[in-house]
């Protein structure tokens, strides 16, 4: 599903990927870890189509990131949400930008509501929500439209535990109907909940890729 090979992006004299290499299949969940300055929220970007690399190849379903956008969800690093709009007012935008209209936008809502546990603030503004709860709305965003491939930034950075445990359960869902989760974090318990293969980057390429029994040295 997603294939990028000999990525590479400067900004100013900063290497930011340097060869990043990585392939993530349909029904796979890949964790992206690294200290910070390893490249994992740079590459997130250009999957999102909206970063061009300065060389490389990327690849998803066959297709650009700027062709494929429609076809990947994505749940940024920090909180990228409309504080005066509500969590379903979030959901209809983002539902209809994504071409899902009317019966197939109501129960692909009503899905991620009862996923993640919207429902109990389902219509409170979103910057008066706590940092878990907007957690769950980015997340319910990115899972709206089913998308082949889920980039999932930080997703639980600063969340509360009820969060974690509902978005690595849908996620775990998501990935057994074949979608591919590019997850990156800096907990490795999740990853092991998740059942995922570890991609390590380091100054901006994958240095190892396997389980995490398989890659001690490369995980400190």
């Amino acid at each position: 599903m997603l294939h990028a090979h000999g990525v590479t992006k400067r900004y100013g004299a900063i290497r930011a990927l340097d060869g990043f290499t990585l392939d993530v299949a349909a029904g796979e969940i890949t964790g992206l870890v690294g200290h910070n300055g390893a490249g994992k929220s740079t590459f997130a970007e250009i999957l999102t189509g909206l970063v061009e690399p300065d060389a490389g190849t990327v690849l998803i379903g066959g297709r650009t990131p700027g062709a494929a956008r429609g076809d990947v969800g994505v749940a940024p690093q920090q909180i990228a949400l409309y504080p005066a709009a509500t969590a379903r007012e979030h959901l209809r935008l983002f539902g209809g930008l994504a071409g899902l209209r009317r019966r197939d936008l109501a129960a692909a809502s009503d899905e991620v509501i009862d996923d993640l546990r919207l429902g109990d603030f389902l219509d409170r503004r979103t910057g008066l929500l706590s940092g878990g709860q907007q957690r769950r709305v980015q997340a319910a965003i990115a899972l709206l439209h089913r998308p082949g491939l889920l980039v999932m930034d930080e997703p639980t950075a600063g969340a509360d535990p009820e969060t974690r445990q509902s978005l690595l359960a849908v996620l775990r869902r998501r990935a057994a109907d074949g979608c591919a989760v590019l997850y990156t974090t800096h907990y490795l318990p999740e990853l092991a909940e998740l059942g995922a293969t570890i991609a390590v980057a380091r100054q901006g390429r994958v240095i190892a890729r396997g389980t995490g029994p398989e890659l001690p040295g490369s995980l400190t």
